[in-house]
């Protein structure tokens, strides 16, 4: 067994924190084989304070401040660079973009080993922050439907796990900074999304303005209401619509279990009316007691999430290293390629008819988009252990319009198989894209959503690639 110390840390719109975890790993291979590493222990041995995210502008991040608060926290903690195996930075938020994700990059790159560097928006940050809140083992642990409700400054991610795999996902412009004060409780900051809701139950709300707390509790009130809307069955509101961020749900689920994190999450369920509504200076303390009174709270069984305010931060990535299997396709001079993020079918998933599997594909892509622009992604799926012809022609069909929106901007396609096919697989996309360039097609390895991904040069004549993959742990 081996002990190895991995930082996470997470860069939100309002708020940075820093985690620091030991993770302890065991090989389960034999010695003649080639390292197959799991994870049998985490322990989360320092958290930071929580620090206002450093801004140059709304959406730009100040990379130098960023060092300087990760290097005092090292400092705190007495945990030197060169004793860090690894890490992982989340970005989450109006702060998650491409260019920030670089900047990043550079600025930790000598913080650790090897940073797993991951931009998130809406439907990535709501898996996050529910995986952070403990709703995926919930929902495997009770073989139940668990809805997670992840409160932030300005967005509110839902996610929506069924025994563990992540169902649905959907974001709200709710939360609890989109409307700020001064300490004498004037206006300095409020969402026009929130000016239109005040605004539909006859309240006006603006800068330089000192409304009245029976006011805000009405606006808070509705954003409560909204947000119980997302578990109700009923016709869905105007306003509902309205602040729907990216999209809502797909479908009406039968939840068994709703848990919330994020900053509001705190104060969500409590009674203590000693709490200064405005210690923040925002609309989350009513936000939090608003919801605590409203029917998603008291219709459903609610249940404590492992972190609230820290949901989003990773507590490491976990290297894994692997050998593809022999019968494995590619082509084009691509190699090495880094951080791959997986967007794994589940085996249920993979029972879809054609159109059902084609749509579940594309929804699952758009996690991974940021200011509407693609990325790369690895397809990842089970697979069958002998596959027809007409099943391998079917399903390279699927993938190629699945993947179409990444093949058209000419990505490299990435398609990883747990069982051995992957060979045929390729070489009847190539057939079918006319031999384009670009397409790897592995198989015999195992991962996960939330995984990442690093395939380096291949080895012993081409047979196969060295394949590293990065899980991200949450620390409790």
């Amino acid at each position: 067994m081996d002990k190895i110390l991995s930082v996470g840390i997470d860069i939100g719109t309002s708020t940075t924190q820093v985690i620091f975890s030991e993770i302890t790993l065991e090989n389960m291979a034999s010695g003649f084989t080639v390292p197959r590493i799991n994870i049998i222990d985490k322990k989360v041995i320092y958290k930071s304070d929580i620090y206002f995210t450093p801004l140059i502008s709304q959406t730009e991040i100040d990379g130098e401040k960023i060092k300087n608060i990760v290097e005092s926290e090292y400092k705190k903690a007495q945990i030197s660079k060169k004793s860090v195996s690894t890490g992982a930075v989340i970005i989450t938020g109006e702060t998650a973009r491409k260019q920030n994700a670089s900047l990043i990059s550079e600025q930790l790159s000598d913080l650790a080993g090897d940073f797993v560097v991951a931009t998130a928006g809406p439907d990535l940050e709501s898996i996050i922050a529910a995986k952070g809140a403990g709703a995926d083992q919930l929902s495997k642990t009770k073989n139940a439907v668990v809805i997670n409700f992840d409160i932030g400054g300005g967005t509110t991610n839902i996610a929506v796990f069924d025994s563990e795999e992540v169902v649905d996902t959907a974001c709200f412009d709710i939360g609890g900074r989109l409307i700020k004060f001064d300490q004498n409780n004037k206006v300095v900051y409020v969402s026009e999304k929130i000016k239109k809701l005040a605004a539909e139950i006859g309240i006006e709300i603006k800068e330089n303005y000192s409304p009245q707390k029976s006011e805000l509790e009405k606006i808070a009130a509705k954003m409560a209401d909204i947000l119980a809307e997302v578990v109700s069955e009923e016709e869905k509101s105007d306003l509902y619509n309205y602040l729907v961020t990216n999209h809502a749900l797909s479908r009406n689920f039968k939840i068994d279990y709703v848990s919330f994190s994020g900053g509001v999450a705190d104060y969500i369920g409590e009674n203590d009316e000693n709490t200064d509504s405005f210690k923040y200076n925002d609309l989350g303390i009513l936000l939090a007691r608003k919801i605590t009174e409203s029917d998603l709270f008291k219709k459903h069984r609610v249940v404590k999430a492992d972190e609230t305010i820290r949901a989003t931060v990773v507590g490491a990535g976990s290297h894994t290293t692997d050998i593809s299997g022999s019968t494995i396709s590619y082509n084009g001079d691509i190699f090495p390629l880094k951080n791959i993020p997986i967007i794994k079918i589940t085996t249920d998933e993979e029972k879809f008819v054609a159109a059902e599997l084609t749509a579940t594909i594309k929804k699952k892509l758009e996690w991974f988009n940021l200011e509407n622009e693609s990325q790369t992604v690895a397809l990842a799926l089970t697979g069958k252990k002998n596959f027809t012809f007409k099943e391998i022609n079917n399903l390279a069909e699927i993938i190629i319009k699945g993947m179409e929106e990444l093949i058209e901007k000419d990505f490299p396609l990435i398609i990883i198989l747990e069982n051995d096919a992957a060979k045929v697989l390729g070489q009847t996309i190539n057939k079918k894209l006319s031999k384009k360039e670009n397409i790897v097609s592995l198989d015999s390895i195992k991962v996960n959503n939330g995984d990442y991904i690093d395939i380096g040069k291949p080895l012993a004549k081409g047979k196969v690639v060295p394949v590293i993959i990065k899980t991200l742990i949450f620390g409790k």
